[in-house]
């Protein structure tokens, strides 16, 4: 065609890449494609959308995230086709934060999950954590419900992030009690599924903002007895709780040194120190018995010989 002074279209150029994609010669592709621009053609979405999907198949992830973004620097603007097969090679290159930020970027979500789903793109439980991550993000708990239904007609089941992110959805939309039912949903669930502290969070937060304190408490006493550790963002929800919904209001010293208490009894060493961490970096020192224990705990003497033998030898 060359040769004949016959110059190549668009759609010649498409057809080209998409067979040598098939043939699973990706990186060909890309070659045909600075072919094209060093003669003067731009490439459209269709020709990225191929190339970017052919280098994940292939296992070429770092080559097909670069592709991703010279599409982006050269202004050429994403359609569904092609973040439906970016968030799909993510998924399969086991990067799954990066698929939903990807998704959350898009501002046609909706028509996006349709493309994926009418090109068969959502094919495991990641695919639909990411898409239902993204929507409840985005505050369309509707469309993130639709995508929860049908994931379980599909037959796929729920992870914990999944779960986590419906009911953060429903938590946001005012819908607690919804987000209650599924949390005790997933209580029936294989282990791989059990809530975990950013489960409990979410709840907590959405429990506190609505001042039924009675009832995050239950759920904090539920999460201890399940034997998940309370970290900082916990110990933040019910500081500003005590702080802001308490009559008079509190400082939390108190409630953190219970919690550090109750961590100690259970043998949960490792979970009471850092509670006594978030004290201590917010100048609310435990009770002496508390400091007390924790020294007791912390400091075995082996442990205090070696931390004095390790300055001895950096001094000397």
């Amino acid at each position: 065609m060359v040769l004949n002074k016959c110059v190549p279209n668009d759609v010649t150029y498409g057809t080209i890449i998409n067979g040598l994609v098939k043939q699973g010669r990706a990186l060909d592709g890309v070659r045909v494609l600075i072919s094209m621009e060093e003669r003067g053609r731009r490439a459209n979405e269709y020709i990225y959308s191929i190339l970017v999907s052919g280098l994940f198949k292939e296992g070429k992830s770092e080559e097909a995230m670069k592709l991703w973004k010279e599409m982006m620097k050269k202004g050429c603007k994403p359609n569904t086709v092609v973040y439906s097969a970016l968030i799909d090679g993510l998924c399969l290159d086991g990067k799954p934060d990066e698929a939903k930020d990807v998704f959350c970027q898009s501002q046609k979500a909706v028509l996006l999950w349709k493309e994926m789903v009418n090109n068969n793109l959502i094919r495991n439980e990641v695919c639909y954590s990411v898409v239902i991550h993204g929507f409840c993000k985005d505050g369309k708990v509707k469309e993130a419900l639709m995508v929860w239904k049908q994931m379980f007609a599909r037959g796929y089941k729920p992870d914990v992030v999944a779960y986590s992110s419906m009911i953060h959805g429903l938590c946001n939309a005012g819908l607690v009690e919804k987000g209650l039912k599924l949390f005790n949903e997933m209580l029936s669930q294989e282990p791989e599924c059990q809530p975990d502290v950013i489960t409990y969070n979410i709840l907590l937060n959405a429990l506190c903002k609505q001042s039924t304190i009675s009832r995050a408490i239950d759920l904090l006493n539920s999460m201890l007895d399940r034997g998940c550790d309370p970290d900082l963002n916990t110990c933040d929800i019910f500081l500003t709780t005590v702080g802001e919904k308490l009559d008079p209001p509190q400082d939390g010293r108190e409630f953190l040194n219970e919690l550090v208490v109750r961590l100690f009894k259970r043998q949960r060493i490792v979970g009471a120190s850092r509670i006594v961490e978030v004290m201590l970096k917010k100048f609310l020192p435990p009770t002496a018995s508390t400091w007390s224990r924790v020294v007791q705990e912390l400091c075995k003497p082996k442990k205090v010989r070696a931390a004095i033998d390790k300055c001895w030898s950096s001094l000397y």
